[in-house]
């Protein structure tokens, strides 16, 4: 019965077609690695564009229980890009390098053609989300 919360079946004559409901969904808990910038490309709506860190520390050596052995830490860094016209518009004035932010949304694979006509590929965060968890790294209010 759960299962049909998640599944819904079209009728027999259209077949044997399945939709299935997915999920993308992120969420990260970091410090902004940069001040906010905003863009603008082709007159499509502006972006707010930063970067998040997060990071990730394990205890190695011979017991990861045990107070011995090295720490060793992994810091990953996320583009995070905001459309929402408000959440942009908030996000790109009061953020600053250094706030620690918890973000939602979702990951955008993307590829673009850089200034040397090389193809790239680049991985986004569309936030909806942005929670302010800090004061130390807001902007000043003029």
């Amino acid at each position: 019965q759960v299962l049909r919360q998640f599944v819904r079946h079209e009728s027999d004559t259209v077949g044997s077609l399945v939709l299935e409901r997915s999920m993308n969904r992120v969420q990260l808990l970091g410090r902004v690695g940069q001040d906010p910038i905003m863009r603008q490309v082709d007159g499509k709506n502006p972006v707010t564009i930063f970067s998040l860190a997060t990071n990730e520390m394990w205890r190695t050596g011979e017991s990861e229980t045990s107070q011995g052995g090295d720490i060793s830490q992994k810091t990953t860094w996320h583009r995070i890009s905001v459309f929402r016209p408000g959440l942009r518009d908030v996000t790109y004035q009061y953020v600053k390098r250094g706030a620690r932010l918890y973000v939602e949304g979702k990951i955008d694979y993307g590829e673009y053609t850089d200034k040397n006509n090389v193809r790239r590929q680049a991985t986004t965060i569309i936030a909806d989300n942005v929670i302010f968890l800090s004061d130390g790294g807001m902007k000043e209010k003029v």
